[in-house]
């Protein structure tokens, strides 16, 4: 039976990854997932796609929730209590991908240091209440400010495949991380199995497959330290990972069906296949 051997939460959407021994399953994915965002000028999102330095800002939310605490190297530690825009609190327009939504701005003093950070005007803005986006796919589901669907599944298996192919080619593997999941799986023998799988078991709690995730410039940053570190894996990908709809894919994506408590060691079960 294949099994969770990493769960990853990622608070601050493009900031680094928190990992867990167990973590709660919402509708919206694990707890605390990308229930933040960085914006610049204008409310628009802010992401490792342009802002690499992201990945350097390491997020760490209090076990009662009501606190966040940002480290990044060579700057104190930002502590703030959460404005979670209870009541008639103001709200800020932002945007990701062209699409609207409305955020809680968390203040100035959060806004300064991730400005000082980055090199770039920013704020730091939450998910309110009222947050009642829909994802697409073939299970459709909600999220906070993850790019669409909550999870974000990569097994072993798929990675291994990969780097045997940037090895063939006398290039150095890449990382898991790289890739940003939020469940690794371990436990099946052919690569992409996950791509396959329609409606899993796991913990507590049951996802279904929403998409295929496409594969961005993000893969190219190396996590430890915010830089640029292309071509791989993209030029790899490209060479046996096409699909119509364009891009490139590696991992999938899934919506929860029903909440509940994940750990690391919980079996994958997979309860209905796809064909393709």
């Amino acid at each position: 039976m294949p099994t969770v051997v990493e769960l990853i939460s990622y608070p601050v959407k493009g900031c680094a990854g928190v990992p867990a021994a167990e973590a709660e399953l919402t509708p919206a994915g694990l707890r605390h997932d990308r229930t933040f965002l960085v914006v610049g000028p204008g409310g628009v999102f802010r992401s490792q796609r342009k802002d690499p330095r992201l990945a350097v800002v390491r997020p760490e939310v209090s076990a009662d929730g009501a606190r966040l605490t940002l480290h990044a190297p060579g700057s104190a530690p930002l502590r703030l209590d959460i404005d979670f825009g209870t009541g008639s609190a103001a709200r800020s327009e932002v945007g990701m991908f062209g699409a609207p939504y409305r955020a809680v701005d968390q203040g100035d003093g959060a806004a300064g240091w991730l400005s000082e950070v980055l090199g770039a005007e920013s704020r730091l803005v939450r998910v309110p209440p009222e947050h009642d986006r829909v994802t697409d796919g073939l299970t459709p589901g909600t999220s906070g400010f993850a790019d669409s669907s909550p999870l974000h599944v990569l097994s072993l298996a798929t990675l291994d495949d990969l780097n045997r192919r940037i090895a063939a080619a006398g290039r150095p593997p890449v990382p898991m991380d790289r890739f940003r999941p939020n469940l690794v799986v371990d436990g099946w023998d052919a690569p992409a199995t996950e791509d396959r799988a329609r409606r899993v078991t796991v913990g507590g709690g049951v996802l279904g497959f929403a998409k295929l995730a496409i594969r961005c410039a993000v893969t190219l940053v190396d996590q430890r330290t915010g830089g640029k570190a292309g071509p791989e894996p993209l030029r790899t990908l490209a060479s046996y990972r096409r699909v119509p709809e364009g891009g490139v894919a590696f991992g999938s994506k899934f919506s929860v069906l029903e909440t509940g408590k994940l750990a690391v060691g919980d079996a994958f079960e997979v309860t209905e296949w796809g064909t393709d």
